[in-house]
Parts: C-alpha cells; sequence; structure tokens
C-alpha cells in the first residue's frame, strides 16, 4: 500500500476514537460510576472481593465506606503471593507482568500488577488515543509516514515462577503486535537492552537512517539520546538529521527545565510538543490541545478515580476524600485510583490540579514525598520547578538536572535550601541566579516566603554547581541509567544530597 494512501486510512481510523472520547466528555460522571460497576462486578469472586463483600456493594457510597485506602506497603504482601504465582487474590484474570516502579531512585522497588486489561484497555489504547487526539489536532500531519522513536526501559525475568518484571515501557513494548514494529525505531531488541549506554548507541546506530516523525520518552533521557545523535552526525540540529519530524511526545517529568533546550534542537516554530501523564499504575491524562499545559482526564481506560485533598501541611485529609463529581478547582489534590489490575483504593503518590471542569483538565502539581517542609515553607515540585524555569529563561542559563534539600538549623543558625545544580550553560553570575531563584519561590509560594521574611527562619539558598556528569554519573553508580529512572527533585532528607557533594568533591 502507498505510504500516502496507508497514512490517510489510518489517520481516519485514529479520528472515529474521538467520537467515543466525546461520549465520557459529556456524560464524565455516568461514565465513571458505570466503570466502578463493572469493576466491582467483575472482582467479586476475588479474594479481595470476597473480604470486602463486593456482592454487596451497590454504589460509590458503600465502595467508599466499605474499602479502606491503601498505599504500597499495605498490599505488599498480596504483591508478593502474586509475584510467585497465585492468581485471583486482586483481580480475576491471570496477573503475569509486574511493572516495576521506577519513579523514585528509593532502593526500595515496588511491582505494580498489570493484567491483560489494563495492557489493552489502559495503556494500549491510551497510545492510539495520543494519535487520535494529535490527528484531530492537527489535520495536516503526516506522523504516520514515518517512524516513531520510543524510548523505553529494560525488561527482566522475575525467578521461574512464570511472572516478569521491568519498566512498564518495556513490558508494553515486549507485548506490543508484530505490526506494531513496522512503525517503531529502534527494533524490540535494542529497546529492551539492559545496558543503557550500548543501548543508546545501537538506537543511534538503527535510527539514524530511518524517517522519523515522532519520539517518545521521559525528557531527560531522550535529551541525553538527542545531544549524543548530534555529536555522532556533526550535525546542528535533530531536524538536520530528521527533516520530517513533527512532535515531541514527554511525560514523567516536568518538561519547563528543558524546555529551551529543546527549542534549539527542533528549531522549528510549528514543532509541537505532546505531554501524557503515565505511570506504572496507569494512564491517566493526554494534552489534548495544541500549544497548552492541561492534560484531558482519561475517563474510560480502566480507571475509578477518586481525589484527596490536601492538608495546609501537604498531608493526606483522607476524611475528605472525594469522587469525580465533588471536585474543586486550583485545589491540590492525591490521587486515589482503583482500576483493572486490582489496584483498589490505591494512593499512587502523584498530586494533581483540576484546571477545568469541562471536560475534566488537570495538572501535574507534583509528588507527596517530593517537597521540602522542614521549616512550614510547603515547597512542592510545582513550585521549585515554575520558578527554576523562570530564572534559566533570565538569565540565559540551561540546566541537566538538579536536586534540593534542607539545611538544619544548628545552634543559632537559620535553616536554608541546599540546591545541587548540573547546568549545561552556567550563568554568568551564580550570586544573581541565586538572588532571583529566591525572588520567583518567594512569588510562587506565600509560605516559602514567610519563613524568608527577615531572614527569621530561612535563609538566602545556598547553590552548589556540579561537575558535569555529576547526576549520570551517580545513576550509574547505582544501577539506574535509562528508562524511567528519575532524579529526586526535592527531599526532607540530606542523604541523596550528601552523597552527590561527596562525589562533586
Amino acid at each position: 500500500m502507498p505510504v500516502p494512501l496507508f497514512n490517510s486510512i489510518a489517520s481516519w481510523f485514529l479520528k472515529k476514537r474521538i467520537h467515543q472520547m466525546e461520549l465520557f466528555i459529556k456524560y464524565p460522571i455516568e461514565v465513571q460510576k458505570e466503570l466502578l460497576d463493572t469493576l466491582i462486578k467483575n472482582a467479586r469472586e476475588t479474594e479481595i472481593g470476597k473480604l470486602y463483600d463486593f456482592n454487596s456493594i451497590k454504589n460509590y457510597e458503600s465502595f467508599k465506606n466499605r474499602v479502606p485506602i491503601v498505599d504500597y506497603d499495605k498490599i505488599e504482601n498480596l504483591i508478593n503471593r502474586s509475584r510467585k504465582g497465585e492468581q485471583n487474590i486482586f483481580w480475576p484474570s491471570q496477573i503475569k507482568w509486574f511493572a516495576k516502579s521506577s519513579g523514585t531512585t528509593n532502593s526500595k522497588s515496588k511491582f505494580i500488577p498489570v493484567s491483560n486489561e489494563s495492557l489493552e484497555d489502559c495503556h494500549y489504547k491510551a497510545g492510539k488515543d495520543m494519535l487520535s487526539i494529535y490527528f484531530n489536532n492537527n489535520e495536516d500531519s503526516q506522523l504516520l509516514s514515518g517512524k516513531s522513536l520510543r524510548l523505553g526501559g529494560s525488561r527482566e525475568l522475575y525467578n521461574d515462577n512464570n511472572t516478569y518484571f521491568g519498566d512498564l515501557s518495556a513490558i508494553i513494548i515486549d507485548n506490543l503486535p508484530f505490526w506494531a514494529e513496522l512503525s517503531s525505531t529502534p527494533s524490540h531488541k535494542v529497546s529492551l537492552m539492559s545496558e543503557w549506554e550500548s543501548k543508546m548507541k545501537a538506537i543511534i546506530k538503527e535510527s539514524i537512517p530511518e524517517n522519523v516523525t515522532s519520539l517518545a520518552g521521559v525528557p531527560s533521557w531522550m535529551l541525553v539520546l538527542l545531544n549524543n545523535l548530534i555529536k555522532k552526525t556533526n550535525k546542528n540540529n535533530i531536524l538536520e538529521i530528521w527533516p520530517n519530524l513533527e512532535v515531541y511526545f514527554h511525560g514523567g517529568i516536568n518538561f519547563n527545565p528543558y524546555k529551551s533546550e529543546y527549542q534549539k534542537l527542533f528549531p522549528n516554530k510549528n514543532f509541537k510538543y505532546y505531554e501524557i501523564y503515565n505511570a506504572s499504575e496507569g494512564f491517566f491524562g493526554i494534552q489534548d490541545q495544541n500549544n497548552s499545559d492541561e492534560l484531558l482526564l482519561m475517563l474510560d481506560y480502566g480507571i475509578f478515580y477518586e481525589f484527596i485533598p490536601l492538608n495546609s501541611k501537604n498531608e493526606y485529609d483522607e476524611e475528605n476524600i472525594v469522587s469525580l463529581e465533588e471536585i474543586e478547582l486550583y485545589i491540590n489534590y492525591a490521587i486515589v485510583i482503583s482500576t483493572n489490575a486490582g489496584l483498589w483504593r490505591y494512593k499512587i503518590g502523584d498530586t494533581i490540579e483540576f484546571t477545568c471542569k469541562n471536560p475534566y483538565r488537570i495538572k501535574v502539581t507534583g509528588r507527596i514525598k517530593h517537597h521540602i517542609n522542614t521549616f512550614g515553607e510547603e515547597l512542592i515540585i510545582d513550585n521549585a520547578e515554575n520558578a527554576l524555569s523562570k530564572v534559566l529563561y533570565i538569565t540565559n542559563s540551561e540546566i541537566v538536572d538538579y536536586t534540593a534539600a534542607p539545611i538544619f538549623m544548628k545552634n543559632k543558625n537559620e535553616g536554608a535550601h541546599e540546591w545541587m545544580i548540573e547546568f549545561k550553560k552556567n550563568p554568568k553570575n551564580i550570586e544573581e541566579f541565586t538572588f532571583l531563584l529566591d525572588k520567583e519561590l518567594k512569588k510562587q509560594n506565600s509560605d516559602y516566603e514567610a519563613k524568608r521574611y527577615k531572614n527569621l527562619t530561612l535563609n538566602i539558598p545556598k547553590i552548589n554547581i556540579a561537575k558535569k556528569g555529576l547526576f549520570y554519573n551517580w545513576l550509574k553508580k547505582n544501577n539506574k541509567l535509562g528508562g524511567q529512572h528519575k532524579i529526586p527533585r526535592l527531599s526532607n532528607k540530606r542523604t541523596f544530597i550528601e552523597e552527590l557533594k561527596k562525589m562533586n568533591n
């Protein structure tokens, strides 16, 4: 089939899904209620279903009163049993795959169950929806005339119990139908390589000759790959390598601190950036408008949502948990999910705020564990990265990575925040950079501003300039290169920053 004809037929097929999306946009509450009923009905005969008598649950209120809210620690024993081959514990169909959560660099890993239903009705469906939305917004797109460069993780085999674990991206790649490989680069074999540096070389070798029209992956790791491509080809930008490249689908971390660097790599004002919001536990949101920072909450992926408002200490206020019907705009909520992989009222640790109700659109504001609140300053990732992005722009500087932690009060000395920042392009004056960052943080966060008043509680931040490759070398040292591994941006402990400072010296 000629490429233009294939492109036209495929884009027409993808646009048909838009009509299905319009259904949950028009009837969001009804769709979510029906979904909860289906989940409960399907899991009635599981161990969890019998424990909480799913047979007698008739509505959301009884579900909320009957089933407890949990985090990973509370269900870890069930997960471990399932990983050893036991079935029908929390979901009726076979659980064979477990997504190893790499959302943080903590030594303790989480293993999230992945069912066939969650693969098909959530993750794969989301992949098609991502394309459907993009084609609906960009009528002249030639995306399917070329290939998508995907940057995923590696796969590992767990013992001999016929269960497998790995990065979610690797599980998805490993289970894709054969025809999906025809539209992607690199090959399955290269995509699932474990050793990051060898894998990067293999990706570059395989992908340079291809007609790449889209990219998909975590911004920090994609940037490493693209910079190596520039070095390998001796080109000025990525569009000189792939002139038909038109969009980058990104997610996993805040894109704003990296945006200026990407704009240099893609010097075309028509180049598109589309954000997605997925995690090991499910796929939650897709940017549904060009040039937007809002995500459409996807309501028909087999995920029932609840939302916990956060109190003034950035802690869960579980007594006031609400369903989608009861949410308010611009409130910081922690997400609770019940899914078609058997997670029941599970706190994923992410925080969001709603920016619109018709349709329901959100922004990701951070993670519960990733904030600094040692002095009552309540600094969350959203504050830090908004401030950092503005200061990078003002000072015409660029970063590779960063992290921050508190300097604790000692004797009569005030506390402070200590940052470790690896710059790709250093600011001309680090004192000015520090002053501007402090100023922007005050604008972003009134609690931080109050604690900084006359240095009564907090002194001006201390910024350490990291040696080139510091964060990369730390990840390599801890066997966390590539895939979905991320640097913890904010921490209430000094463990991580002390290790980095030691390496930096």
